[in-house]
């Protein structure tokens, strides 16, 4: 297995426990009289992105077809690129959505577009690093 399939899929697993912390947080938020705004969007991206999509991000980049012999995989460094621009994008996303609901700024606002931007990054860098893997035989 690449190095780089086993950093998605680790990290992948660590946002599934974030995520599922999050939840109970939310469930519980009432009960404990907290009330923090902006977790259910960062809920839903550590979920979605940060778990199902980089799962199948790095079970994509081990398990597609050959590209070549020489390069079996595509480039390494668009994959790790790729996992790079994800992770920190989704990270900066989990600070600025609650802090954006907390105190609008233009900081934070413009911290979820850069995150927006570099997930969207990572998605066409595995889009390009796997096309010409899915091929007919």
């Amino acid at each position: 297995m690449p190095a780089v399939t086993r950093w998605f899929i680790r990290a992948s697993l660590l946002f599934l426990i974030l995520a599922l912390a999050l939840a109970v947080l939310q469930a519980a938020q009432a009960r404990w009289g907290l009330s923090v705004p902006g977790l259910s969007a960062v809920y839903f991206h550590l979920f979605l992105v940060g778990w199902v999509t980089q799962m199948i991000m790095g079970v994509g980049f081990w398990f597609f077809p050959k590209y070549s012999q020489a390069r079996p995989r595509g480039s390494e460094t668009a994959a790790w690129a790729s996992f790079w621009l994800l992770n920190v994008g989704l990270l900066l996303r989990a600070v600025a959505e609650p802090l954006l609901a907390v105190r609008p700024s233009a900081l934070w606002g413009w911290a979820l577009v850069a995150s927006a931007l570099m997930q969207w990054l990572a998605g066409v860098l595995f889009v390009y690093n796997s096309w010409a893997r899915i091929k007919e035989r």
